[in-house]
């Protein structure tokens, strides 16, 4: 279940699992982004969101804090109206604490990612979090050559290299970690088909001619990733005005861009809605609630949270847009409702009621009432409705009066009466 909306998201407060963690998405550095109008990623669905030039990063602060296990919440983005069409990709990752914020209340959706960032995020995504944070794995003794240097500069990171290590995520050539180097599209993808646990499936794509121009670019070794990424769509390539098609694999990814990776990956998790919340909403929230017709049949009553995030019409909504009938996706926190998202609208009401007085009652030739055209009682010019009438139409009051200019109220769906009360 991915729907994979892109919208600009107007001055409201955002719910954003953050945690003292957050230094695995912070490393720092002041990173210019490339000004090219790149048209990958945020193409990728629905062609909603213009590329927009990266700013230079003038905030590099960042959590310095040694790891610590417990989820905080930060309820607003400074930079929020630069995430636009990787808003709903970041909120659905952070309603997971997949994707984190930085303590200086920003996203920073334009600045490159690193590796360990990158790295963390997958074995987060993967539902190892709790491992990866477990004191067992914190005091692995890694073998690479930059193990002190990890250790030292990003101790909360140890666990997070020693359970990757433990899936298979780093090639066995690797010596070094690099956690400071810029994670490219083409790092980024294989990591990510090693998420998934397809390696295998990769390898045996890797005969495979690749439809762009830099193919050449790609290690003979890799492009069954990229065969395998690029037919699940979890990334893109580029095209320009010409028809030129491009992979750019050692282009630095920023955290835009990986939000939009790591939630498509998601989609391919057979997993990856465990945790997640599914149903119908039995009636419109009232009280601060909302009710769920669970698969099953059972209904959940839950609080929501005051600043909700919530996806319908392709756009965030308010809580008054949620409908009775509309198919729920969510998340909760602490448990309030953070993350709602309507996978499925309800159908549209054509249910009508109309107070008015008759104009003109048509019978058919059975001599049965079969339309009847009433002047609003709403309105203030000299306008007729004109209903078709249900052959099996209830009458309530004394039929009799249902003449031309008296005052009735109808009921129907479709523009079919079915009941006619006498005022």
């Amino acid at each position: 279940m991915k729907t994979l909306k892109k919208t600009v998201l107007s001055a409201t407060a955002l719910v954003m699992l953050a945690t003292g963690a957050t230094s695995a998405f912070a490393d720092g550095k002041n990173n210019a982004n490339s000004n090219s109008k790149w048209k990958s990623e945020y193409e990728h669905n629905k062609n909603k969101g213009k590329g927009k030039n990266d700013k230079q990063d003038k905030d590099g602060k960042h959590d310095k804090d040694n790891h610590k296990k417990e989820n905080k919440i930060t309820w607003q983005f400074k930079d929020e109206a630069e995430l636009q069409w990787a808003l709903e990709y970041i909120m659905r990752l952070a309603s997971k604490g997949v994707f984190t914020g930085y303590e200086d209340g920003t996203f920073k959706p334009q600045q490159k990612i690193s590796r360990i960032e990158t790295l963390t995020a997958a074995v987060r995504l993967m539902g190892l979090r709790d491992k990866a944070e477990s004191t067992a794995e914190m005091n692995t003794e890694l073998h690479f050559k930059d193990a002190d240097k990890l250790k030292k500069k990003y101790p909360w990171a140890v666990g997070y290299v020693a359970v990757a290590l433990e899936n298979d995520l780093f090639f066995e050539t690797d010596t070094e970690v690099q956690p400071e180097q810029h994670a490219t599209r083409l790092w980024s993808t294989i990591l990510l088909i090693k998420a998934l646990k397809l390696e295998n499936e990769a390898k045996a794509l890797n005969n495979t001619k690749l439809d762009f121009k830099d193919a050449h670019e790609i290690p003979a070794g890799s492009v069954g990733y990229v065969a395998l990424a690029l037919q699940k769509g979890i990334i893109t390539g580029y095209e320009d005005k010409r028809g030129n098609k491009t992979f750019r694999p050692n282009q630095p990814v920023t955290r835009a861009e990986l939000a939009a990776l790591l939630d498509r990956t998601d989609g391919e998790m057979p997993d990856h809605d465990a945790q997640a919340i599914h149903g119908q909403l039995k009636a419109a929230p009232t009280g601060g609630k909302l009710t769920l017709v669970k698969p099953d049949k059972t209904e959940l009553t839950l609080t929501i949270d005051p600043t909700v995030f919530i996806f319908r019409d392709d756009k965030k909504s308010p809580v008054s847009a949620l409908q009775a009938g509309d198919k729920l996706f969510l998340r909760t926190y602490q448990n309030k409702v953070v993350f709602i998202e309507v996978t499925e609208k309800a159908p549209a009401s054509t249910a009508f009621t109309q107070l008015g007085v008759v104009s003109t009652l048509g019978f058919n030739s059975q001599a049965k009432l079969s339309t009847i055209a009433i002047n609003p009682a709403d309105s203030t010019q000299n306008s007729v409705l004109i209903y078709n009438v249900d052959p099996n139409v209830t009458i309530i009051g004394d039929a009799s009066k249902l003449k031309n200019g008296q005052l009735v109220q109808v009921k129907g769906d479709k523009n079919i009466v079915k009941t006619i009360e006498i005022k």
